[in-house]
């Protein structure tokens, strides 16, 4: 079996026999935590200090600290609505993914799918990015692309996105962990 560690920030879309995961989470309620507990995937959650937007740097020392006891080799964040600075950076350069529900360098930030309809944009989409200290303008790994459609609304456009990140993000993933290998 291979050593490599996964930690996942939101979902987990695959879990291949040879990758052990870590499931860690900001917001205690997460139905995933009991989910991947239920699957023997350890899950805890982050202490934000009270914040629900900050991820204060003491807080991101810890997780990083947290990571490196469970071997984790890659950090993988889906719906984390926070930046990521030096702490976690420092300890997983260029092993920290995210998944974007647009076509970056377009629509950073939050609710890109409703940038889109209110853009008018003719096509949408994902992309899965190598974080940086920025926001949404790590380097792309990969992206998938959408059509925005005559009659689209934000959440119609948002669940066509989605189906396209279930497929592109594990498959950037397992990229990403060949190289680690």
């Amino acid at each position: 079996m291979s050593s490599r560690r996964l930690a996942t920030g939101k979902k987990l879309w695959f879990h291949p026999p040879d990758v052990q995961v870590a499931q860690i989470r900001n917001t205690p309620d997460a139905y995933i935590l009991e989910r991947a507990r239920s699957w023997g995937i350890p899950a805890e959650v982050i202490d934000c200090g009270g914040f629900k937007t900050k991820f204060p740097e003491a807080s991101q020392a810890a997780v990083a600290a947290r990571l490196k006891e469970y071997g984790v080799d890659c950090v993988c964040l889906a719906g984390f609505m926070r930046l990521v600075k030096h702490p976690l950076l420092k300890e997983f350069p260029s092993r920290i993914l995210n998944i974007h529900p647009s076509l970056l360098p377009s629509f950073p930030g939050l609710h890109a799918w409703e940038q889109a309809v209110k853009a008018g944009a003719a096509e949408s989409g994902c992309t899965v990015h190598y974080v940086d200290d920025g926001m949404d303008t790590g380097p792309i790994l990969g992206q998938a692309r959408v059509p925005v459609l005559p009659g689209d609304t934000p959440e119609s456009l948002h669940a066509r996105i989605q189906v396209q990140e279930h497929a592109l993000y594990p498959a950037m993933i397992a990229r990403v962990l060949e190289t680690l290998a």
